[in-house]
């Protein structure tokens, strides 16, 4: 063997020269071909949910999955115009101790190529009946355009459970959802949280917990889209802890952790080294990933003067996004931020906290700032005026699976751009697209089935 083929191999990384594929192959027995077939039979068998693509960037891409007892895992991939050269991510081991899940690193991609590639549990290829495909960013900085590209968005996902679901009619429905978002082939997978909802039996214990993240992980309607499509996410109250749950939640170090184990985002913790707050770039757009539980003030307590995100948490957005070059600064964060009603958990009753955060984006002359969310089972777009500075938009997406909320036809957001409200089950898509002197995002709003309810566009020269 080559020096250099072996060092790969050492390295974890298979290659498949021409000549080795053009070497005549071995006659393989009966017995050896049922063997092989029971493995590749018992490694599917392992396969809980996933594998899921996580987080990418010019030279590596984070990928995911779960199995259903202890395992290995490991994943081979290839460029899809080049598909006779492939790697492999180093072996990891699927432990109780993570719910058996396994995060694997491909960290031999080149920058802007498409890959497919394969899940292997215990040295046995694991078919799945759907692509399986993943992106790598691409160059663009001082050299040409940024790409246009499009990307899903929602919030709010309920998956029964009999067993442990409140009696009468189920909450949660439609899953079909997220076959519709696969069929619209988003770039990435933006989740605005309450992506699992923890019930009262698992509120208070890791194994309730971590039963209640495998389960909706588990859903078959869900598993296509994460395969090929890049996910990120925050939380909120549900997938956190109890209801309105906030920093005082007995349980926040145990979500935290399966948070970590069950999605893969590129960093974490950025306020401080606490909670999930994040950030990434995808191309000229920038997304912050805000936590609006680990540092929240209970409710109860002097709202208007309380803390919604934390001093700490705060400065680091304002800080991260004066250092933003990007054209759309996108601020995810699990409740609304511009609906100035005052009802439930909206930003608008911390009154003193959402008044230094809008400051600090005049002050500073922050350009390109949209609001994401979720939380409240209806979607809307909201447009704050600001006198001698541009508009503020806050583009509210609810829910995916979830109850749908009706309160909204009657709630007092008078911001509300008319025509954007929706009280059915629902998802976006958003694209950026145009050259960088006209860069344009447009919001694409559509129910369960893939119908169109409304659409609007905003200019990155109207965020100046």
């Amino acid at each position: 063997m080559r020096l250099s083929i072996w060092l790969r191999l050492a390295a974890g990384v298979v290659l498949i020269a021409g000549a080795a594929e053009a070497q005549p192959r071995k006659a393989v027995s009966s017995t050896a071909k049922t063997k092989t077939a029971q493995g590749r039979a018992a490694a599917t068998g392992l396969l809980r949910s996933g594998p899921m693509v996580g987080y990418s960037e010019m030279r590596e891409v984070a990928l995911w999955v779960q199995a259903t007892g202890p395992a290995t895992a490991q994943i081979e991939y290839w460029d899809k115009e080049k598909p006779q050269v492939r790697w492999r991510t180093a072996p990891v081991a699927a432990t109780a101790t993570h719910a058996y899940t396994a995060h694997l690193l491909a960290d031999q991609v080149q920058p802007g190529r498409l890959y497919a590639y394969a899940l292997y549990l215990n040295g046995q290829r694991v078919a799945r009946p759907y692509p399986l495909e993943f992106q790598s960013l691409g160059q663009w900085q001082f050299q040409r355009d940024p790409p246009d590209f499009r990307f899903a968005l929602g919030s709010c996902v309920y998956v029964n459970d009999p067993a442990y679901d409140r009696p009468g009619s189920a909450y949660g429905g439609n899953y079909d959802i997220f076959k519709t978002i696969d069929a619209q082939r988003p770039d990435f997978m933006l989740w605005l949280g309450d992506n699992t909802y923890l019930r009262p039996a698992d509120w208070n214990t890791r194994t309730g917990i971590y039963h209640r993240y495998s389960h909706s992980r588990a859903l078959p309607e869900m598993q296509p889209l994460l395969a090929r499509t890049h996910n990120y996410a925050i939380w909120d109250d549900h997938d956190y802890g109890t209801n309105d749950s906030d920093r005082s939640y007995a349980g926040k170090d145990i979500t935290l952790g399966a948070f970590k184990d069950f999605w893969a985002n590129p960093n974490y913790g950025q306020a401080a080294g606490q909670g999930i707050s994040g950030t990434f770039e995808w191309y000229d757009v920038q997304v912050f990933l805000l936590d609006d539980r680990w540092f929240r003030a209970p409710n109860r307590y002097n709202q208007k003067e309380a803390s919604y995100l934390g001093p700490a948490q705060l400065t680091w957005l304002l800080d991260a996004l004066t250092t933003s070059q990007a054209t759309f600064k996108l601020v995810a964060v699990g409740g609304q931020v511009l609906n100035p009603a005052k009802v439930f958990e909206n930003y608008s009753n911390y009154e003193q906290e959402r008044a230094a955060l809008l400051q600090g984006i005049a002050n500073r002359k922050i350009s390109g700032v949209v609001f994401l969310d979720g939380d409240r089972h209806h979607t809307e777009l909201t447009r704050l005026e600001r006198p001698g500075t541009y508009p503020l938009y806050d583009f509210t997406c609810s829910p995916l699976t979830s109850g749908v909320a009706t309160g909204g036809r009657t709630e007092a957001n008078t911001s509300r751009v008319d025509g954007t409200l929706v009280t059915e089950r629902n998802f976006a898509m958003l694209a950026v697209s145009g050259p960088q002197a006209t860069r344009q995002l447009r919001i694409a709003v559509h129910n369960h089935a893939g119908a169109l309810l409304w659409e609007r566009s905003i200019a990155a020269a109207e965020l100046k």
